[in-house]
């Protein structure tokens, strides 16, 4: 079906204010997400970081690191976290989770920093480090790095249900506001075949009875243009009045 011209414009901007709805929500659900996701993997980084510093205390100050790998392999197994490290208070690497070694990166870092810190490693990707120093930093730190590749493939999936949810909403209501428009336009329609009708009596009409009927009927606009119409054209209008027909004659 064919929309009427008066309502196309309409329809154009019901579909361009659900478009920014639509992007505005997606980005608020993304900045949402990455948000509360970064904080809430941090916390727990930073946690597991503060374990394994109250942990390896007594394994450090004993030299016994078979036990300290050991230690930092079983929380490398936690999701998100990619890699951890402790090093001493000299800034040297003690045990480590890297395979098959550690990166120039890394090496090249200080050791010795306890803040948190965005790193870009080549062939591991990007992390955020936090670290928990081991005895306020006098026997060494522990840092931990969590993937943030693991934070975006989060956001993409509910960013991927979110799209979904809104295309069906879309698709829903592109069918309703078609068929919403095309109800108000149906009658506009009628309308105009019936002022033709009137204009024209003798013209060819698709018009029923029953449909004029209904639209003088009609208790809205349309109904109330129609009996407009209809008593414009049983009104009748002398063909030979002028202006000055009722003035008295010249003397």
């Amino acid at each position: 079906m064919r929309v009427a011209k008066l309502f196309q414009k309409t329809m154009f901007g019901i579909f361009l204010l659900f478009g920014l709805i639509a992007l505005s929500t997606s980005a608020l659900c993304v900045y949402t997400v990455d948000k509360q996701l970064s904080s809430e993997y941090e916390a727990n980084s930073q946690a597991i970081a503060q374990t394994i510093a109250d942990s390896s205390l007594d394994l450090i100050l004993n030299h016994d690191m078979s036990t300290v790998q050991s230690l930092i392999d079983q929380f490398n197994e936690i999701q998100g976290i990619k890699y951890i490290y402790v090093v001493n208070e000299e800034g040297e690497i003690l045990a480590h989770t890297f395979v098959p070694g550690i990166p120039k990166e890394i090496m090249a870092s200080n050791q010795l920093n306890t803040g948190t810190v965005h790193r870009q490693l080549p062939g591991f990707g990007e992390f955020i480090e936090v670290s928990s120093p081991i005895l306020a930093g006098i026997a060494g730190s522990v840092h931990v790095g969590m993937d943030t590749g693991l934070i975006a493939l989060k956001i993409q999936t509910a960013i991927g249900r979110e799209i979904y949810l809104i295309s069906i909403i879309f698709i829903v209501s592109i069918i309703g506001t078609f068929l919403l428009v095309n109800l108000a336009a149906k009658p506009l329609g009628r309308l105009g075949g019936y002022a033709m009708q009137l204009a024209a009596p003798g013209a060819p009409t698709t018009l029923k009875p029953e449909d004029i009927q209904a639209l003088l009927e009609r208790n809205d606009e349309v109904g109330q243009l129609a009996r407009l119409f209809l008593y414009l054209s049983r009104r009748e209008t002398p063909a030979s009045f002028s202006p000055t027909s009722s003035l008295p004659a010249a003397p």
